[in-house]
């Protein structure tokens, strides 16, 4: 993936460990396995798609670099998380955030 957007996050240093929370108790609660560098599965139920919408839409503010998508397929919630060349770290961490202390 391609993008003339800078890779750079615009989320605070005092909202960082906030949206990292958010993502560690969501993957503690509905995370089923990690694929790849950035594919994620989730358990499909309404709360999950309403936590891992929010997310998404929050990482698409802070990090419009990423391409974030959520899609239902064979019983599981599935978020990718694409990045240009040079991102590589930044989806590392996210996957980290999301599988820390499962």
């Amino acid at each position: 993936m391609e993008s003339d957007t800078p890779i750079a996050c615009s989320l605070s240093a005092t909202d960082l460990p906030a949206r990292l929370g958010e993502m560690k108790r969501l993957g503690q609660d509905a995370l089923l396995s990690v694929h790849g560098d950035g594919t994620l599965r989730f358990r499909v139920d309404a709360e999950t798609r309403s936590r891992l919408e929010a997310i998404v839409a929050a990482e698409a503010e802070c990090c419009p670099f990423l391409d974030l998508s959520v899609r239902e397929e064979a019983g599981a919630l599935v978020l990718e998380i694409g990045a240009p060349e040079g991102a590589e770290p930044v989806v590392a961490d996210l996957v980290s955030a999301f599988e820390a202390v499962r």
